[in-house]
Formats: C-alpha cells, structure tokens, sequence
C-alpha cells in the first residue's frame, strides 16, 4: 500500500479558496441556471474531497448532500423551527432529503 502524504499548506490554502469562490458562484448561478449552481457545488466537494480540506459550518449546511442542490430557503429549500424538541428543519425540494440540526435559544 502507498502512504498518504500530507498535501502542502499552499495547496490546501488554495483548495479553502477555490472552494469558497465555487460557493460564491453557485449562489449567483442558482437563480438563472439551477444545474450549473449544482455543477459548482459538485466541484467544490470533489476539491475538498482531494485536497482534504473541511467544510466550514455554514457551507456543509448550504446544500443538499445528496443532490448537491444549493439549499436556499424557498427557493430550493424549506425551512421549519420545531420548538419543542429544539430543531431546525431543512427540507431539500429537490431530492426529498431532510436535515434536522439542534439548536438552543440563547438567553
């Protein structure tokens, strides 16, 4: 078996970038062309993947993870608070999926 070598910083730097910049497309693209926004988003995935770079919170909870749909409320998304047993609710209306995420009031 090969070892896995550790990518360089620089080339992890510029993996974080690219893939903030294909976000940032992806959100500009959703409105008049769903399937390249989808595109960008795939390709932001597959450079983290190689690159081995992790998400931040906010983009792994910014699209759907398997259509690699966009998730922008109403839109692509929908939305709902269950106040009961604390949980935000993301319904992706491409695909079907759901995502439940925690969440406490702050005080």
């Amino acid at each position: 078996m090969r070892k896995r070598v550790k990518k360089p910083f620089s080339q992890t730097r510029i993996a974080k970038e690219r893939i903030e910049r294909l976000f940032d497309l992806a959100k500009d693209e959703l409105k008049n062309h769903p399937e390249r926004s989808k595109k960008y988003v795939e390709l932001a995935r597959k450079i983290g993947k190689r690159y081995n770079v992790r998400f931040t919170k906010g983009q792994k909870r910014n699209f759907c993870k398997r259509c690699n749909q966009l998730l922008m409320p109403n839109k692509t998304s929908q939305v709902r608070i269950d106040s009961k047993k604390k949980l935000i609710i993301i319904k992706c209306m491409d695909c079907g999926y759901i995502y439940r995420y925690p969440y406490e009031r702050r005080k």
